[in-house]
């Protein structure tokens, strides 16, 4: 006979989106291990796991009601030490008997197994398998307290006294085995039940009660408007996310992030993708920008055309399904058009300034304490980078050099050292635009764009742009020689000027990628 199937759920408030896979896993994952380990779950019992915006679970198939009593064996000591010459106990070995709950009586019971080394006395017993209440409350506690959570809330109960340590405040607890109701099993100050609740607004009734354990997910998708399944959830809105570019037309496609869609995932109960659009004259500024800004900010996904470019369309998952959904699109787009407007005025502001007058800055920026200014940084890589480049010219001068007169030859590593002596210098200078300030991650990217408008040349653009990769294992190589030098000439000066000052990468810090 098949054993009914387990279904635990925590309800709680919101969880950090960013966390909430790893959370659910983590939940489900030593919740069964521990059901295992236990005897309640035996080798083909399954365990699925469920995160939604408010809400862990877990559904656990064949999980015995009690786990059957197991033979245990005890050893004791060796007989030279537990008896004595005339066969009698000895006070080491009542000693133990006592600490096991036994007596003298239990002598004759005691069996004698030769190890190897000499004969051993050992205790055998049948002890009692677990309930299901008694296993699924240590599993509980278990899973509870192996959370991965980024950080721990401490919150108050109902009856204003006690506090608990969460990573959001828990308002339910249900546990089912098949169709009854696992009783005494507690948590979070929380005692376990059937009841669970559905979407914020748009379930069918305030709280559901849960048939049983295998129509936690049904009930939930048809009573509570939830897809509870983070693996569904992520489909339907990369289905909902294509078909929605589909209807624009035009060739357009939604940004591919995942990172982004984990996130978005994480934030919806059940997602309903809109078209939004926000006014084509900011086109003008730098994709990069408004596209960071849309995902960062706004969790929006921008729609690129055929060539990859931003369109000023973009699209939006929101959490709930009016019939009308014209004033959620209105309100997204009336949103998202101040974080467009900032970008724009600060790429309009940086431009009023060529990129060379903001080196002179960097001599304020500390680079680290031990090391001096990003200015003084520039200098150093400049100087290796000048180097660098003489070097790989005379390399390649020497496997072209019937194709090189002395002139032009000349000619030609003058220019490779200028454009590489500005990019070295330029570097860093977007560091202290407005942009680059708002946006981080922009460092670089701008930069070139801001070179480009200044009339430097394409090399020197790309260069600046292309000195930090590769910024990750299989990122793109620069694409030209001289951002290839600059690279180098950047990576040697943090390489030896951290090795340098006895700041090391450990198994577990590497804040300046050393590795990398």
């Amino acid at each position: 006979m098949t054993a009914p199937n387990l279904l635990v759920e925590l309800f709680v408030e919101e969880l950090p989106p960013k966390a909430l896979q790893k959370l659910g896993d983590a939940f489900a994952g030593v919740l069964h291990e521990q059901l295992a380990a236990q005897g309640l779950a035996g080798a083909g019992s399954r365990v699925t796991a469920y995160a939604s915006p408010r809400r862990l679970a877990a559904h656990v198939t064949q999980v015995l009601a009690a786990a059957p009593d197991k033979a245990v064996s005890q050893k004791l000591m060796p007989v030279a030490v537990g008896l004595d010459a005339q066969g009698q106990a000895t006070p080491a070995l009542l000693k133990k008997l006592a600490a096991l709950g036994l007596d003298a009586a239990a002598l004759g019971g005691l069996k004698r197994v030769n190890d190897g080394k000499a004969e051993v006395l050992f205790h055998e017993s049948m002890a009692r398998g677990a309930t299901l209440a008694e296993g699924l409350q240590k599993a509980l506690d278990e899973a509870i307290a192996k959370l991965p959570i980024p950080k721990v809330m401490r919150y108050q109960l109902q009856d204003g006294w006690s506090s608990v340590h969460f990573v959001r405040p828990a308002h339910g607890l249900v546990a089912l085995h098949g169709s009854e109701v696992v009783t005494g099993v507690q948590a979070l100050g929380l005692t376990a039940g059937r009841e669970t609740h559905g979407h914020r607004f748009e379930a069918q009734a305030e709280s559901i009660a849960l048939r049983d354990a295998d129509s936690y997910a049904q009930q939930l998708r048809e009573e509570g408007a939830v897809i509870a399944s983070f693996a569904e959830r992520r489909a339907e809105i990369a289905r909902q996310l294509a078909a929605a570019a589909a209807q624009v037309g035009g060739g357009v496609r939604p940004i591919e992030d995942d990172a982004l869609l984990d996130e978005v995932t994480a934030l919806v109960e059940r997602p309903n993708v809109l078209v939004c659009a926000f006014e084509e004259e900011f086109l003008a500024v730098p994709q990069e920008c408004l596209i960071l800004t849309m995902k960062a900010n706004q969790k929006y996904f921008p729609l690129l055309d055929g060539q990859g470019r931003l369109t000023h369309r973009f699209l939006v998952v929101s959490n709930i399904s009016p019939q009308d959904p014209t004033a959620v699109i209105q309100g997204n787009e009336r949103v998202v058009r101040p974080r467009l407007a900032d970008a724009k005025f600060f790429f309009d502001q940086d431009r009023k300034k060529p990129l060379a007058s903001r080196v002179e800055q960097l001599a304020k920026v500390v680079y680290h304490n031990k090391l001096g200014t990003q200015g003084e940084r520039v200098e150093r890589v400049r100087h290796i980078a000048k180097a660098i480049a003489a070097q790989l010219f005379d390399a390649l001068a020497g496997q072209h050099a019937e194709q090189l007169d002395s002139d032009s030859g000349e000619l030609a590593r003058e220019y490779l050292l200028t454009c590489v002596d500005n990019a070295a210098l330029l570097a860093k200078a977007d560091l202290v635009t407005d942009m680059v300030g708002e946006f981080p991650e922009l460092q670089g990217v701008m930069g070139s764009y801001y070179a480009v408008g200044d009339g430097l040349p394409d090399e020197v653009a790309h260069a600046i742009e292309d000195h930090y990769k590769p910024r990750f294992a299989g990122d793109e190589l620069p694409r030209e020689n001289v951002g290839l030098v600059v690279a180098l000439a950047d990576k040697l000066e943090t390489l030896v000027g951290m090795f340098g000052i006895g700041n090391l990468p450990t198994g577990d810090r590497d804040p300046f990628a050393l590795r990398r």
